[in-house]
């Protein structure tokens, strides 16, 4: 995403990604239309260590940062409702860390098909194998294994590219309480 703007979007979902030196990268967030990319600019700062990357299509509203930092000095209910979203992805990028440091890939996949399937309001999330294991930080084998056990379970079905969710009070029973926190913890923020 291109730098000196914030992206509001509509519609799609925008992964957050932390580039390691040896050239991997994971999924650190997520944002759908509840939320911005450019925290950094809510936040008086100016460089993100995360990327943003646009991973299911959809669309966006963008402003330049100078233009967002002008409106945030003028209208103090944006400034408090922007900050509120930051404070919300933080708490996100926390559980996240968490989450991979301690939980199964069946969890952890369980958990980001959920937040995927809330960013497009929809139960088809259209994704490959390399893919997840990228945003889950593990490796290709293990997303096939732990989306072969949900399938085999009724709780999705796979086919090209695209997994669609079958069963999502089932997938959220697998998926590990990082889900259920962030989701609470996004409703008390951003009611």
């Amino acid at each position: 995403m291109p730098g000196g703007h914030a992206f509001f979007p509509e519609r799609g979902m925008i992964s957050l990604v932390r580039p390691m030196l040896d050239g991997s990268m994971v999924e650190v967030g997520v944002i759908g239309r509840e939320g911005f990319v450019g925290i950094a600019a809510v936040l008086g700062g100016d460089i993100s260590i995360v990327e943003a990357m646009v991973q299911l299509p959809g669309s966006a509203l963008s402003i330049p940062t100078g233009a967002l930092r002008a409106q945030l000095d003028s209208c103090p209910v944006l400034k408090k409702q922007l900050q509120r979203f930051a404070q919300a992805l933080l708490s996100q990028v926390a559980q996240t860390a968490a989450c991979n440091g301690r939980h199964k890939i069946r969890q952890r996949l369980s958990r980001w098909l959920l937040m995927a399937s809330d960013c497009l309001d929809g139960a088809v999330v259209p994704l490959r194998h390399e893919f997840l294991a990228v945003m889950l930080g593990t490796r290709r084998a293990g997303v096939t294994v732990a989306l072969g056990a949900l399938k085999k379970a009724g709780l999705i079905g796979t086919w090209r590219g695209t997994i669609e969710l079958l069963n999502r009070p089932a997938l959220e029973a697998v998926a590990c309480e990082c889900y259920g926190e962030m989701v609470e913890e996004y409703k008390r923020l951003l009611p």
